[in-house]
């Protein structure tokens, strides 16, 4: 057995534990799903925990309206085919109502304004804990956290007061109005997802394979041509390459990279020669050196 297949047994292990002891200390917890590589490992971590049980939670996912066609499609049928409440609030929902302001212009997202829509549901539904893929490797703000990260009554996260996790023990205990973020996989690296991911045979959108598209170049970074979502400018020609996403997020957010790996081996081969980090193709870090901090701060996940 090689040294990558029991890393990866030991993380599941971990995983599995983390799942129970979520159910065992919180009343009414929700696994936020995107349709993305690492919720989709969440899932199957989750049929494991409490197999032959159906999972005990529903999946919620915070839709922007401008996520990619593959993975609402797949997140769709994924709900149906595991039997699992799949719950769905829209952002559009927040900016009609005036709630929250779209932007505007050539850098134009709306990744930011999913922190109003995923504090109002977890006041909606009363979810105490939110499960997520985040991971550590990932950025350093997510490096700071918890597998327990303890939200106050405003849903946001203060770096500086967090509880020590020593020896495994995570203490799940909270006051009325505040929340949990939940962190199963957050000691977890890319290259393990996609070793998880191929020794397991888990199906994943097919977007995160590499596939002809149209696509612009800005900023030295791929974009998807798609002008309904993505603001393109007249100059920024559009041509068809072979790409795929490492990371998936929003259409206006997420570059998409060369590749000819039409298969989860050859993934894992790129992921492994790749000096690159997958958030080095989110468009949204950019922002600033602190981008993903302060979003938390202010509640996101």
């Amino acid at each position: 057995m090689s040294n990558k297949i029991i890393q990866v047994d030991a993380l599941e292990s971990e995983a599995i534990y983390i799942f129970r002891e979520v159910v065992a200390q919180f009343e009414k917890p929700v696994l936020l799903f995107s349709g993305g590589k690492d919720s989709i490992t969440l899932v199957r971590l989750a049929q494991k925990a409490f197999y032959p049980a159906k999972i005990p939670f529903p999946l919620m996912h915070i839709d922007t309206g401008h996520n990619f066609p593959e993975t609402i499609e797949f997140r769709d049928r994924l709900a149906k085919e595991l039997g699992v409440e799949l719950i769905v609030r829209n952002v559009q929902d927040n900016i009609d109502s005036g709630r929250v302001k779209e932007e505007t212009g050539r850098y134009a997202s709306r990744n930011m304004l999913q922190t109003e829509t995923l504090l109002d549901a977890i006041e909606e539904f009363g979810f105490d804990a939110c499960i997520g893929g985040a991971r550590r490797d990932e950025e350093k703000a997510r490096a700071k956290e918890r597998i327990f990260s303890v939200r106050d009554d405003f849903g946001q996260w203060d770096e500086k007061n967090q509880r020590p996790e020593v020896f495994d023990m995570l203490n799940g205990r909270i006051d009325l109005g505040q929340n949990v973020r939940v962190f199963p996989i957050s000691n977890w690296t890319e290259l393990d997802v996609w070793s998880y991911i191929e020794q397991e045979n888990i199906e994943i959108p097919s977007i995160y394979f590499a596939h002809k598209r149209k696509i612009f170049v800005r900023d030295g970074m791929i974009w998807s041509a798609d002008d309904a979502v993505v603001f393109r400018d007249e100059e920024e020609v559009v041509e068809e390459r072979m790409v795929r996403f490492r990371t998936v997020g929003d259409m206006s957010c997420t570059a998409a990279v060369l590749s000819d790996a039409v298969d989860i081996a050859k993934v894992v081969e790129e992921i492994r020669d790749s000096s690159i980090s997958e958030r080095g193709a989110r468009i949204d870090d950019k922002r600033s050196e602190a981008a993903m901090e302060k979003r938390k701060q202010q509640g996101y996940f």
